[in-house]
């Protein structure tokens, strides 16, 4: 029988661990049992982290909606329960860009929401 060398498959399974732990500090980016677990600790992060991002960007955006709500004399529930009223169908980023950028449309909704 002829010789088999092995390896290579496992081999390329840790320099991609390696590779993808790459500017992680200290032995995490070079020990491979050390950069395994960071990785799985990492990857499991960046999960929560693009879910996080989407209630940090709505949480902004009523923030931005109230501010200028209230420098029209409403309030942030007033003004969204008067679009609902109105059959307004603007979704919160919309309305904050508006009232940011364009702070006489942002008035005119408001006009429309009372």
């Amino acid at each position: 029988m002829t010789r088999v060398k092995r390896g290579t498959i496992a081999h390329k399974k840790r320099e991609k661990v390696l590779k993808m732990t790459k500017g992680f500090r200290w032995g995490r980016k070079s020990k491979e049992r050390a950069a395994k677990e960071a990785l799985l600790h990492a990857l499991s992060h960046a999960f929560q982290g693009r879910k996080q991002k989407k209630r940090d960007y709505r949480a902004l955006w009523q923030t931005q909606i109230n501010a200028a709500a209230r420098a029209n004399g409403t309030t942030y529930s007033k003004l969204i329960s008067g679009l609902k009223k109105a059959k307004i169908e603007l979704d919160r980023k919309i309305l904050a860009e508006l009232a940011k950028k364009e702070p006489k449309v942002f008035e005119q909704i408001v006009a429309k929401a009372k």
